[in-house]
């Protein structure tokens, strides 16, 4: 067991301020939670939604700033986990967004074609009379 750190004597006395001295206190405000990496986000893009390799680039960033992160330094962990972050909604709307828009020009040119073969059909089968073309 590890004893090298001064430890607490619970018996000793609580040291106790002095009369008439005045205490300053800062006030810091609520802490800021810890920056986020994104990490899992990253390794998804990259291993599936990697197109322009936006996921590559969001994995190299979500990696800086968990070393960031971890050497302390949480300012620059924000700024590239914001980096991160962007790459990854990148990745994903043009991972997403084509093959959505393709299933719309399928589904409305669908509607069209069957709009058509029904005028067509009531056009191709009217019976026309002699008289109509005197």
């Amino acid at each position: 067991m590890d004893t090298a750190y001064p430890r607490e004597d619970p018996r000793a006395p609580t040291p106790r301020a002095a009369e008439g001295v005045a205490h300053t206190a800062l006030t810091l405000g609520a802490p800021r939670p810890p920056p986020r990496d994104h990490l899992i986000w990253s390794v998804f893009s990259t291993l599936y939604l990697n197109l322009c390799c936006l996921g590559f680039l969001a994995l190299a960033y979500s990696i800086k700033a968990r070393d960031q992160k971890v050497a302390g330094d949480l300012e620059a962990a924000r700024r590239l986990g914001s980096k991160a972050k962007c790459y990854n909604i990148l990745a994903t709307m043009w991972a997403l967004v084509p093959p959505l828009l393709l299933l719309a020009l399928v589904v409305t040119g669908a509607l069209h074609l069957s709009r058509l073969a029904r005028d067509s059909a009531a056009f191709f089968s009217t019976k026309f009379d002699d008289s109509d073309y005197d």
